[in-house]
């Protein structure tokens, strides 16, 4: 007999140990049962704005308005849009508005227009879900608004149902179950692009956007002013 048989002769008739599954969700956890959701929300709000984040608190049935009211106070020359619900309201809400900005849809192949695309200001996309342990935004980039929309424009707006904020990373890939199909790039932003690479010196918009700012949509049951209060 062989080495190599005698070997595996050896593993084969060895007594098999049965581990015991180890507790993920234990092992991920970072809040408490206690912990509420305003809770959460103040955490992942303070999260973000420790990296340059703007959070725009805001409501379902008012988070165009809110913006449209951002954007007359922070002009933008172009704003570019995806050819879904929340882009379709938004460019209804600032059509005819002073001062808005020119609206471009992101509707055409990419190799067909990249020194118009590499102009635009900003870009609007829609949030998968948050994570409140880490200060974190998760993209789902699909074909309607493909991933180019977030991390071209020197400005990134997000669109965020705080209904999805999870309390870590385990608990969002399981409440989404990523584990059903996942786009071939899934985005975690936790904050703008940025970069110490160079002598160490922090420096924003290295890779992507230099600023983010968040229309954090709340349910009607949290008030603004209580998760405003926590948040900064």
């Amino acid at each position: 007999m062989s080495a190599r048989a005698s070997i595996l002769q050896k593993l084969r008739a060895a007594p098999r140990q049965k581990r015991a599954r180890p507790d993920l969700d234990g092992h991920f956890r970072h809040f408490s049962s206690q912990d509420d959701e305003l809770a959460r929300l103040r955490h992942w709000a303070a999260m973000m704005r420790a990296v340059k984040t703007e959070i725009l608190w805001t409501r379902e049935a008012e988070w165009d308005a809110a913006l449209a009211d951002w954007l007359a106070v922070h002009p933008q020359h172009s704003l570019l849009l995806s050819d879904t619900p929340h882009g379709r309201r938004l460019a209804q809400r600032l059509e005819g508005v002073d001062k808005a900005p020119r609206i471009v849809w992101f509707d055409r192949e990419v190799d067909g227009w990249k020194p118009e695309l590499f102009e635009v200001a900003a870009g609007f996309t829609a949030v998968r879900c948050g994570i409140a342990a880490t200060g974190t935004l998760a993209l789902w980039p699909d074909e309607a608004e493909p991933r180019t929309m977030s991390l071209i424009p020197p400005l990134h707006i997000a669109l965020f149902d705080t209904s999805t904020l999870y309390p870590d990373f385990y608990s969002a890939m399981k409440g989404e179950n990523w584990a059903a199909g996942m786009p071939t790039n899934a985005l975690l932003v936790s904050g703008p692009s940025k970069t110490a690479d160079i002598q160490q010196t922090l420096a924003y918009g290295a890779h992507g956007p230099r600023e983010l700012l968040v229309l954090a949509v709340l349910p009607l049951r949290i008030a603004i002013h209580d998760v405003e209060g926590g948040g900064r």
